[in-house]
């Protein structure tokens, strides 16, 4: 089995649900209770697809003003980034075209860039269409998904679609960051799997299901 690492920073204004959307992708949890990011916090999970397992170091970031000055420390070097704002509030949308200009200055390689609009189960309170948002993605080479972490949608669609982002990155040779080797495991799954860590020494999580969110409209997605 051939093996990626990449590094993913998740960038955007506070409260957005930056580390929701991946505390519950890693982990399979959510909770209302979730204390502002101070700096940036670190998980890891591995998306196994056919003959690739893509390991995945996340760095969920710090949304606050006042952290915004430690964010190059965290995605130097990055292959890709959730650049994630909340569907409710449009001034987050509009901040995450200077979390883009940022990452254009501070980023020489190739990235593998996914906007994704959070808090989907508030549609009665959207004010970020979909038209929009996606046009925008578009423009600077990303992906757009539409997430709830509350209601867990849309969430793996944005995993996984990173995962494969890399593997074409990798195959193509044009992000020397990226590290490539043979994997000893011999474990090759037509889905997938996810395994992570969260910040400091928390338990590993796991698990083996395609999807969890059976029955739930898929996220948007535009290419």
């Amino acid at each position: 089995m051939k093996a990626i690492e990449a590094k993913i920073v998740v960038l955007g204004s506070q409260g957005v649900g930056k580390t929701s959307l991946v505390v519950r992708y890693v982990s399979n949890l959510y909770t209302k209770e979730v204390s502002p990011t101070i700096g940036a916090s670190f998980f890891t999970c591995k998306v196994n697809l056919e003959d690739f397992k893509v390991k995945m170091q996340v760095w969920d970031t710090a949304g606050q003003e006042r952290f915004k000055a430690m964010a190059p420390l965290y995605y130097r070097n990055a292959n890709a980034a959730l650049l994630v704002f909340d569907l409710t509030q449009y001034n987050s949308f509009v901040e995450i075209k200077s979390w883009v200009q940022e990452l254009q200055r501070n980023v020489q390689e190739p990235m593998v860039l996914s906007l994704v609009g959070n808090k989907l189960d508030l549609e009665e309170k959207r004010a970020v269409s979909r038209e929009e948002a996606c046009l925008y993605a578009t423009s600077i080479g990303g992906n757009y998904f539409e997430t709830s972490a509350l209601q867990d949608q849309g969430i793996e669609q944005v995993f996984i679609s990173i995962a494969v982002g890399l593997i074409k990155m990798s195959g193509e040779q044009i992000c020397p960051s990226l590290k490539r080797y043979e994997s000893s495991d011999s474990l090759v799954l037509s889905g997938y799997t996810s395994d992570g860590t969260g910040r400091l020494e928390t338990p590993s999580w796991s698990r083996d299901h395609i999807a969890h969110a059976d029955g739930q409209r898929p996220g948007w997605c535009c290419y």
